[in-house]
């Protein structure tokens, strides 16, 4: 296997192709039609692997492709093994059909598949790991700013909410504006530390960042009895449980001060791995993660805030600019 910074084919798992034999017919190009995910690599391991693995099923299922994911997943593992450390990407599309226009013809085991691969080498970032249970630990990055965005994301039937699929237009979009907020801000003084925006969907709801998932912490504890909340509580009864919730309280840190939200997917934007990664881990301490609608009322009451994705780890946030001018300013804690 050679190691290429350029796309390769791996639609058959058992043979690559370059991205020059690519059809301008693909249908991801054309209609946006499949999903993506894209992997961090360390030490020649995929970090996340499983919840990845678990991306693979849920999303070919929801598409209805034939995705042999087990296949899949050990040439990848092959990948992350020469790459050592960087970045794995990973673009499925469904194959070409002989039906013209959208259509697809569908069978029992689902549409046969393209499979794309990219490998780049590149440091990934291990500032300040955090330190979670079973001897687990995620990135966190320094801190920096955040803005709200006007740009607005799309909401989705429930077959298509929280998949990380092709069509990301809202986000491209948005990012153009963070990006046009960056340059403005060093322009004017010279300084740069915005490190996210944060998106509402269609209905105003904040939901995420460009590039990320979004958690935060309330100081009005009358917010905390919402009609929108719901907590989410995924840990096991028996010994493990209680070992893990033993080894997550002897650690206090960031991520265990304080009752954190994080909004629903069920409509809009993208149900990421490490926002799972995160919910997973805080379900057997005293305040699992609950999911709850942000709106704009509750702005001026955050406490805390922090945006995450699979590559990057947790990017706590010093403050949020808002619509209207308006900076929430956030405490500090100790990250470790």
């Amino acid at each position: 296997m050679q190691l290429s910074n350029s796309w390769v084919c791996l639609s058959a798992l058992d043979k690559k192709t370059t991205a020059s034999t690519a059809s301008l017919d693909n249908r991801g190009l054309a209609y946006a039609d499949g999903f993506f995910t894209t992997m961090g690599v360390i030490n020649g391991q995929i970090l996340w692997a499983e919840y990845h693995h678990q991306r693979l099923i849920s999303h070919a299922t929801a598409l209805q492709l034939d995705l042999d994911h087990c296949s899949l997943l050990s040439i990848l593992q092959m990948h992350a093994q020469q790459l050592q450390q960087g970045m794995l990407k990973l673009i499925i599309t469904r194959a070409a059909q002989d039906i013209r226009g959208y259509g697809y013809t569908p069978s029992e085991c689902g549409s046969t598949c393209e499979i794309w691969l990219k490998s780049l080498a590149m440091k990934v970032s291990t500032t300040e790991p955090l330190p979670l249970a079973d001897g687990i630990f995620v990135p966190m990055q320094p801190m920096s700013t955040a803005v709200c965005l006007s740009s607005q994301i799309a909401c989705l039937p429930p077959s298509l909410a929280g998949l990380k699929s092709l069509n990301r237009l809202d986000n491209v979009l948005a990012s153009a504006e963070l990006q046009d907020i960056k340059a403005r801000s060093l322009n004017s003084n010279g300084s740069q530390d915005i490190g996210e925006g944060l998106l509402r969907d269609m209905t105003g709801c904040w939901v995420e960042g460009t590039m990320s998932n979004m958690f935060y912490q309330l100081s009005d504890c009358r917010l905390v009895e919402s009609p929108s909340s719901e907590m989410i509580n995924t840990a096991n009864d028996g010994k493990d449980s209680a070992d893990k919730n033993k080894a997550v309280k002897g650690k206090a840190n960031y991520l265990t001060q304080g009752q954190w939200y994080t909004s629903s997917m069920a409509q809009s934007g993208v149900a990421g791995v490490m926002r799972q990664v995160l919910i997973d881990e805080l379900s057997t301490t005293e305040n699992p993660v609950i999911i709850r609608s942000l709106q704009d009322e509750d702005l001026p009451h955050l406490s805390q805030l922090f945006f995450c994705n699979a590559l990057r780890g947790i990017m706590p946030m010093t403050s949020l600019k808002l619509l209207s001018g308006q900076i929430v300013s956030f405490k500090r804690f100790n990250h470790i």
